[in-house]
């Protein structure tokens, strides 16, 4: 179902400081698992701190298009440990 950029956003919006599994197209057929935090949302993109023991880098960071074109997935993951319905 497709959305727009904005409802993305505000969508995201309520999901600051929660936990995430983050799958991204890496390119050649490649996809990239991440999990992390939604550290913070900007007018064009949102940022994901990532697990230190699991990643090189710090942050990672995405435009709300690249949720519309189901080229990286969000998962949320609630207190329980089950992933929750991401947003898309």
């Amino acid at each position: 179902m497709a959305k727009t950029l904005v409802e993305i956003k505000r969508g995201l919006d309520s999901q600051i400081g929660k936990r995430l599994k983050l799958i991204a197209n890496g390119g050649r057929r490649k996809t990239v698992e991440r999990y992390g935090t939604l550290a913070e949302t900007y007018p064009s993109v949102f940022i994901v701190a990532l697990d230190q023991d699991e990643n090189a880098f710090e942050r990672v960071s995405y435009s709300y298009a690249d949720i519309l074109t189901e080229t990286v997935e969000l998962s949320f993951i609630d207190d329980r440990s089950k992933l929750a319905v991401g947003e898309q």
